[in-house]
């Protein structure tokens, strides 16, 4: 039997991977099946090309370019660990997958969302998440988080961030029954109990 797919997205300085973090931790107390994956990377292959996404010298990478570096990443995870861990009955956790591709290519960058979804399937296969939870935060908070170094990414401008978070809450509204939404305006500790909630009721715990 297929395991479960859990994914954790929101902007810059959400507090998302910290919360996936928790989460591993909380499946391993009760001995389930968990791991944790991030995206782009989770492999070798993948990881390599992380490092050309977010490289601050990478100035002239056009925007087609970025969105087909980003599902080469994922089609390489997805078919060395994620898909076969699936298969294996377990519980696969993942910070960012391909919500993260339309928000920030499409809505950020303007690439054709249809487009985005077109070649997600064909990155993806069959997997699509279970349940996804999205960290919803003002862009400016969220970046102010990020600290001082920023990445490729990070660094564009505030308006840019605007359109990413404007991305993600249509897509929450599109996918109401996947996509959770928890506003970032708590300690983690509160964050991390309501996103247990739907955990919890997802895997029956």
């Amino acid at each position: 039997m297929d395991g479960k797919f859990i994914t954790f997205e929101g902007s810059e300085g959400s507090g998302k991977s910290t919360q996936a973090a928790l989460i591993l931790e909380y499946l391993e107390s009760k001995k389930m099946p968990a791991v944790l994956l991030r995206e782009p990377g989770g492999v070798k292959i993948s990881e390599a090309i992380r490092k050309l996404l977010l490289d601050l010298g990478n100035t002239g990478m056009g925007d087609e370019c970025e969105t087909l570096l980003y599902m080469a990443a994922r089609a390489q995870m997805v078919k060395e660990v994620l898909g076969p861990m699936l298969k294996s009955g377990k519980i696969v956790l993942c910070d960012r997958f391909l919500d993260s591709t339309i928000a920030y290519q499409g809505y950020g960058n303007g690439v054709d969302v249809r487009i985005i979804e077109r070649l997600g399937q064909f990155a993806a296969g069959q997997w699509t998440p279970d349940l996804t939870i999205l960290f919803d935060i003002d862009p400016q908070k969220g970046l102010s988080r990020t600290g001082v170094k920023k990445d490729r990414i990070e660094s564009r401008p505030l308006e840019y961030h605007q359109r990413v978070r404007a991305g993600y809450l249509a897509l929450s509204k599109k996918n109401p029954q996947r996509i959770k939404v928890i506003s970032v305006d708590a300690p983690k500790e509160e964050i991390f109990k309501r996103v247990k909630i739907y955990l919890d009721a997802l895997l029956g715990l």
